[in-house]
């Protein structure tokens, strides 16, 4: 398919790209499960390198060729100058261009959890800022895998994969359902389950070694209300990151970093 260039902002062919909520994307037409959007090159290939299918890329004129090597010659990428792109999607295109990519189907937790050893349970992280975050650091420091809880955001969602710098793309993940399930499901895979909370039971992360676990789940939650009591009642270990100068806890973000370091193994 040639490269389009854009003059009329009207084109239908547009519309993925003039929606404004991740919501709407995911209900998108023509999709079996819904679009996200890849914001730059490098998060569009590292999508196009999971197996993730390009329904259509918006580019600037500078980078339509690395748009067109990427997604080949069946995608439609249509091309526009600067001003008329931000008068379309609303924003300035810093990253040269944006790709409507189409969703995956989710795996079976069971399937991610087969050859896992290292993996991470967000149960109702509902800022996708601090998803994001917390999928680069498991792609830097190397969990297998990611559960996250129906409540928590959708590491689809445009700020997760921005923040992330496309990591989410990389870390296999998937949504699991009551804490029931999840624990059985979490049992009969051999997991000991690890939750970072301040209990009057819990143990310092210097005094936890991971490493005595063949299979480890830390289990995070979210700011401010942290864990619920069925996600505590689901846990083997309660562990806290010890801390100085009367701070009590870190961001999720940075306390999912410094204990993926401290059990990795």
């Amino acid at each position: 398919m040639p490269v389009i260039e854009i003059s009329d902002l009207s084109d239908p062919r547009l519309a993925d790209f003039t929606v404004s909520t991740d919501v709407a994307l995911k209900k998108a037409r023509g999709t079996e499960h819904g679009l996200y959007i890849a914001e730059s090159a490098l998060v569009l290939e590292r999508a196009l390198r999971a197996g993730h299918r390009a329904r259509s890329v918006l580019t600037l004129a500078n980078t339509r060729r690395e748009a067109v090597a990427l997604v080949g010659d069946d995608v439609p990428v249509f091309v526009g100058a600067g001003e008329l792109l931000t008068d379309l999607t609303g924003y300035v295109l810093h990253r040269g261009l944006i790709a409507a990519m189409h969703r995956p189907a989710l795996p079976e937790p069971a399937a991610l959890l087969a050859d896992a050893r290292r993996i991470l349970i967000l149960e109702n992280v509902t800022d996708p800022t601090n998803v994001g975050a917390i999928f680069r650091s498991a792609g830097a420091i190397g969990a297998d895998a990611i559960l996250v809880t129906p409540r928590c955001s959708d590491p689809f969602y445009r700020r997760a994969i921005r923040v992330s710098m496309g990591t989410v793309l990389q870390v296999p993940w998937t949504r699991v359902g009551d804490w029931a399930s999840t624990r059985q499901l979490l049992t009969e895979h051999g997991f000991h389950v690890a939750a970072l909370a301040l209990t009057d039971d819990a143990v310092s992360l210097r005094d936890f070694h991971g490493e005595q676990h063949a299979r480890l789940a830390l289990l995070l939650g979210a700011e401010g209300e942290g864990l619920t009591p069925d996600a505590l009642a689901a846990a083997d270990s309660v562990v806290q990151i010890p801390m100085k100068h009367g701070i009590d806890s870190l961001n999720v973000a940075a306390a999912s970093a410094v204990a993926m370091w401290a059990l990795s193994g």
